[in-house]
């Protein structure tokens, strides 16, 4: 199939990212990280989750980064949320788009969110509801759909199942998870071929993680199967504790530099986005885990 002209990168490493740290970064650097990402020429940027701060303390401040965010003209905004309140919280930051998050394996389900596939759906309806009346944006994850940490292979009729389900609710856009990162691109395309015969490839995203280094090659196999939307994360920030020697969320600069080279736009500014990543990675005390932005640090000292 030939390529998508035209990608949407979706930017998690304000939410997925920060979330996994250790270390609690201010929120006056969550904003002017976020700021910098718009001014990159990211579109979708999220900015935090409305969950609960003893499980996640780094996102506790997700109303006041809103509240001092500059929002940028045609940039949206999304939060993750787990429940009413978490919607209701949303709503009062004046969020326009929200994301809700299912699996597709029962056993990660109930170790994560202590419930099963089913009852977490039926959570979310609430959920989406609220989000109908209220005219805010709904987005819909599926993790684990490749393997599992608990059950290993994961069937493609099982994501096929859940995304239906999401779309049922109201979700524009579904995106599908490799959470542990050990997808390859032949499986990665049996799982999307699966899942677009009960939701059109135009409302399916891909989330890749690069544990062990096939991200990039995942998703050159997701883009030959018409998918437009690819979540990245800034620097590569985030990770996921059951898969040993994670490494996080594909760079989003590594992304980017990936669909340059294939002559697909974007609207992204590679050097401003190695800029960015370089700024948080040095909040963090440590350097961009892109390829692509070591080699351009490089080339500028050349």
């Amino acid at each position: 199939m030939k390529l998508p002209t035209r990608v949407r990168m979706v930017e998690v490493g304000a939410r997925d990212g920060l979330q996994n740290e250790a270390r609690i970064v201010p929120t006056a650097t969550k904003i002017a990280l976020i700021e910098m990402l718009a001014e990159s020429g990211l579109t979708t940027i999220e900015a935090g989750s409305f969950v609960s701060p003893k499980s996640i303390p780094q996102m506790a401040d997700t109303a006041e980064v809103l509240a001092g965010l500059k929002r940028a003209p045609g940039v949206r905004y999304p939060v993750l949320v787990p429940n009413m309140k978490g919607f209701e919280a949303a709503l009062a930051s004046d969020c326009d788009e929200i994301a809700i998050f299912a699996a597709a394996s029962e056993s990660f389900s109930r170790r994560n969110i202590n419930c099963s596939v089913a009852e977490s759906l039926e959570r979310f309806a609430p959920v989406a509801e609220a989000a109908r009346r209220s005219d805010i944006r709904l987005r819909g994850y599926i993790s684990t759909v490749v393997d599992c940490p608990y059950e290993g292979p994961i069937a493609p009729a099982a994501v096929a199942s859940v995304a239906t389900d999401l779309a049922a609710l109201g979700c524009y856009e579904i995106s599908l998870g490799d959470t542990i990162g050990t997808g390859t691109p032949r499986r990665v395309q049996a799982m999307i071929e699966t899942v677009a015969k009960a939701v059109a490839i135009e409302k399916l995203a891909v989330h890749f993680h690069d544990t062990y280094g096939q991200a990039l090659a995942n998703i050159l196999a997701s883009l030959e199967l018409g998918v437009a939307t690819l979540d990245s994360s800034i620097a590569g920030l985030g990770g996921c504790p059951y898969a040993r020697g994670a490494t996080g969320n594909v760079a989003s600069e590594d992304v980017l530099y990936l669909l340059d080279g294939l002559g697909i736009e974007t609207g992204v500014k590679l050097a401003k986005l190695a800029e960015t990543g370089r700024f948080i990675s040095k909040v963090l005390g440590r350097e961009p885990q892109s390829k692509a932005a070591q080699a351009l640090a490089v080339r500028e000292k050349l």
